[in-house]
């Protein structure tokens, strides 16, 4: 018989960083999933990715107490701000995109980059294909305030 599901938890943690403190140790702890199991598991799944790299995961859990995490890749504007070259600034030492994007530019990338960004986001993209990634990729670059150069 299939595991009855409580409830999904979409929780955004800094790759091989979870740590049982706020704000992933209360999240998971009000539902009655055990903290240490999660964060030894992500932390040896997300051990082959970029240090600190924020990896949008999806947790399943279930009536038993067990649970099941969908690791998604990390968000397009944090490739692109990478690939840009942006400083990180501010308390939260995170880089920042154009104050007006569409009228001044914070940085720019290449189609080259914007290429290598879609390859890696392909399977968490509504995309049939490359070019299409591509285009999805480009359209959050403008957002953000950076120039895409042929």
């Amino acid at each position: 018989m299939a595991k009855k599901v409580i409830g999904q938890l979409k929780l955004q943690i800094p790759a091989g960083k979870a740590t049982p403190s706020p704000p992933v140790g209360p999240a998971l702890g009000q539902r009655g999933i055990n903290i240490m199991m999660f964060t030894k598991e992500f932390n040896a799944r997300t051990a082959e990715l970029e240090p600190g790299a924020p990896i949008p995961t999806v947790i399943t859990y279930y009536q038993d107490k067990s649970f099941t995490m969908d690791l998604k890749t990390p968000p397009a504007s944090w490739y692109l701000k990478r690939a840009a070259g942006l400083k990180p600034v501010g308390k939260r030492n995170r880089a920042r995109g154009s104050e007006a994007p569409g009228r001044s530019m914070a940085g720019s990338v290449t189609t080259k980059q914007v290429r290598e960004i879609a390859e890696a986001k392909m399977r968490d993209l509504n995309a049939n294909s490359i070019e299409g990634a591509m285009q999805i990729i480009a359209g959050s670059a403008k957002s953000i305030g950076l120039e895409v150069k042929g």
